[in-house]
């Protein structure tokens, strides 16, 4: 039986297709899973834009926190953590530091 929690990371991801893109896998790989694989708890918590936790895909892996985090809570955090591209400058090419 599939982990309901892995079930909802896959649909906060928008489905098995484009989490398998986000995680450079098949979405028929994704499909054989019956609970998260350890080595991708993390990207799948991020794929999710923290709408499930690492905790709730593995809690044997990530013992739950003392404090809980609210789904909100979960996004906000993965929102700031996303590297931030930098702008190009016109004509396409990016600034070099002198």
């Amino acid at each position: 039986m599939r982990d309901p929690n892995l079930i909802r990371a896959i649909e906060a991801a928008g489905g098995a297709g484009c989490l398998g893109k986000l995680l450079g896998v098949s979405s028929q790989a994704i499909s054989q899973w019956n609970r998260c694989p350890a080595e991708r708890v993390l990207a799948v918590e991020a794929a999710s834009e923290g709408a499930v936790s690492r905790h709730e895909l593995r809690p044997d892996i990530y013992p739950c926190e003392e404090e809980e985090r609210t789904p909100a809570k979960r996004k906000a955090e993965h929102a700031s953590a996303k590297p931030k591209r930098k702008k190009a400058a016109p004509g396409g090419e990016r600034k070099t530091a002198a």
